[in-house]
């Protein structure tokens, strides 16, 4: 039998009052059993006419402040988000059968920290965020790659290649997050946290 937290669920929940440190605890998990990509996620934005879109992203910064992916500023999701600043977002974890839900607001993070990020990605990556148009309809793939060998031309050296001013990082300030594990015959266990003024307060949710 499962050991539980002093709210009855499985002990895999704590009891922390503290959502991020419960969710860093969580991503350890998951980083020793997924075998790809433990920080890929679901982003789901929405746009001025409310029609919701629905995309995976990778974590790649977790701070007080909240959960960091990078993107190309044009992007339809980029897009969504200057006109819409909630978002929200799900780590689903088939191997450990986990889930975390986060909704939250949404914010460009400093230039500062997006050339910190920039600077630490491979060199075809960083080229690659120069080249692609992302979203945009081309005519054909070796339109694509041309441009890539153009801009690894422009850029030959490696350690002096800056960041294009149209690709950036997202910061999502989260108000709610919650935690689920599956359980046989659907009779899941859920915990959520929710944003009250600087505390955070708990409640458990029916499956």
């Amino acid at each position: 039998m499962n050991q539980k937290n002093t709210l009855g669920l499985n002990s895999c929940f704590m009891d922390l009052d503290d959502p991020i440190e419960l969710f860093k605890i969580w991503m350890s998990e998951a980083e020793k059993h997924e075998i790809n990509d433990p920080n890929a996620l679901s982003l789901a934005t929405s746009n001025k006419n409310n029609e919701p879109s629905v995309r995976m992203v990778l974590l790649k910064g977790l701070s007080k402040k909240g959960f960091v992916f990078y993107t190309n500023l044009n992007s339809p999701k980029s897009e969504d988000l200057r006109k819409n600043k909630k978002a929200a977002m799900c780590f689903h974890w088939k191997s450990l059968q986990r889930q975390i839900r986060i909704t939250g607001n949404i914010n460009q993070v400093s230039d500062d920290e997006a050339d910190k990020y920039f600077n630490s990605r491979p060199y075809e990556s960083r080229i690659g965020a120069w080249a692609s148009d992302q979203s945009k309809a081309m005519n054909k793939r070796e339109d694509f790659l041309k441009k890539i060998a153009e801009f690894k031309k422009k850029y030959r050296d490696d350690t002096n290649l800056p960041r294009p001013k149209h690709w950036s990082g997202w910061c999502l300030s989260p108000l709610s997050i919650e935690f689920w594990v599956g359980d046989k015959y659907r009779i899941h266990e859920r915990l959520k946290y929710n944003k009250v003024s600087n505390d955070w307060k708990k409640e458990i949710l029916y499956p």
